[in-house]
């Protein structure tokens, strides 16, 4: 088993790093403070092939495999992850539910406006009222003739202000419960469905993240994806490979809080020396590299699996649990090595801290990630 890139990967990982550096650092103190979605220089990361990664060619995408959409999502996240959430709420949620469920027209559709960064992606399940239970959903859509009227409120929806159409999950037959809900892909130019209330976030603030409203919204019925009464099962494939991402997104954050860690410590000197030649500090970084490893492996497995087209649920889990909780513990050291300027917004690490808790909450909560991979492994799947 070899664990090295290829040429091509690392070109690609570069290629990632440098558009971080030169387009989102420079300007990142000030979005954050603002909590300003860079459009522009999102639609510049559609020109480099970053909005359709794994995307197959034919519809505009970069064709690449799951190993390589963690690494641009890690290299991102490492920079800024609030950006690195909306490249993979993107690609993994939006574009990728359209591509698994939609059909040959509907692919040729949308897919090359998603993949080229025209348009931007939103994807609708979580509610109000039900986020970890998300079958509990309350948006309905009611057939009537050629068209599906649909009406709720989704939340904490990523790019839901700047999205130009989203995937949503309407409950269409309330007695069939989990295969009662259905998906519909919504164009956000269409009379009925808006952004509602942005949220003041404490992380991740250059993601954009809203509420989405729908009030009489009509969608034709050849904007159903997939069949009726599946959107619910293909949510859940869905979320399947975004746990990936959002394992690599954990990943990128807690290896950028141990960099900065690594070189600050190298510079802050104390009692006449540098504060990294003290066995407290060399401890703290050596556990954070070591989790980081471990972690990113744990996704390079998940992404494996994935790109084989094997069933990856409790591997995926796994990945997504163990490295958003290694990211909380490096985020946590890198303030501890940084001290007083830790808590200070001039240097980078309490920005890390801050960005770092939603991964433990976004696209399935920790205390579910461990319920799929014990119901997994009861089961006997995946063994």
């Amino acid at each position: 088993m070899d664990f090295r890139l290829t040429d091509e990967q690392k070109q690609i990982q570069t290629m990632v790093k440098d558009f971080a550096e030169s387009e989102i650092k420079p300007h990142l103190f000030e979005w954050d403070e603002a909590q300003h979605f860079p459009v522009p220089e999102f639609k510049k990361a559609g020109e480099l092939g970053l909005l359709g990664v794994t995307i197959p060619e034919q519809y505009g995408g970069a064709g690449l495999s799951y190993i390589d959409y963690a690494n641009v999502v890690e290299e991102l996240a490492v920079v800024d992850s609030g950006f690195g959430l909306s490249v993979a709420a993107h690609n993994s949620l939006g574009t990728g539910h359209i591509y698994l469920a939609g059909n040959e027209e509907q692919r040729k559709k949308w897919l090359p406006k998603l993949t080229s960064g025209d348009w931007i992606g939103a994807w609708g399940l979580t509610e109000p009222g039900s986020g970890s239970d998300a079958s509990g959903m309350r948006t309905a859509a009611v057939k009537d003739g050629n068209e599906w009227v649909l009406n709720g409120t989704k939340n904490f929806i990523t790019n839901a202000t700047c999205a130009d159409i989203s995937v949503v999950l309407a409950v269409t037959d309330k007695s069939n419960q989990k295969h009662g809900i259905t998906a519909f892909a919504v164009e956000m130019d269409r009379k009925g469905i808006r952004p509602g209330k942005k949220e003041n976030k404490l992380g991740m603030r250059v993601s954009d993240t809203a509420e989405l409203v729908m009030e009489d919204c009509r969608v034709p019925n050849e904007n159903v994806l997939g069949k009726i009464g599946y959107g619910f099962i293909d949510a859940m494939k869905i979320l399947d490979g975004g746990r990936i991402s959002i394992g690599a997104l954990a990943v990128g954050i807690a290896r950028g809080a141990y960099e900065a860690a690594r070189d600050y410590s190298k510079q802050r000197t104390a009692f006449g020396q540098p504060i990294s030649g003290f066995q407290a500090i060399q401890f703290m970084l050596a556990d954070m590299a070591t989790e980081i490893d471990a972690a990113r492996l744990l996704c390079y497995r998940a992404a494996t699996i994935k790109d084989a087209g094997e069933r990856v649920t409790q591997y995926s889990a796994m990945a997504k649990l163990f490295a958003s909780e290694v990211a909380v513990r490096c985020t946590e050291k890198g303030v501890q090595i940084f001290g007083g300027y830790g808590f200070i917004k001039e240097y980078p690490a309490e920005k890390y801290y801050r960005d770092v808790k939603l991964c433990t909450i976004g696209e399935g909560t920790s205390e579910i990630q461990r319920m799929v991979i014990a119901r997994n492994l009861l089961a006997g799947v995946n063994q």
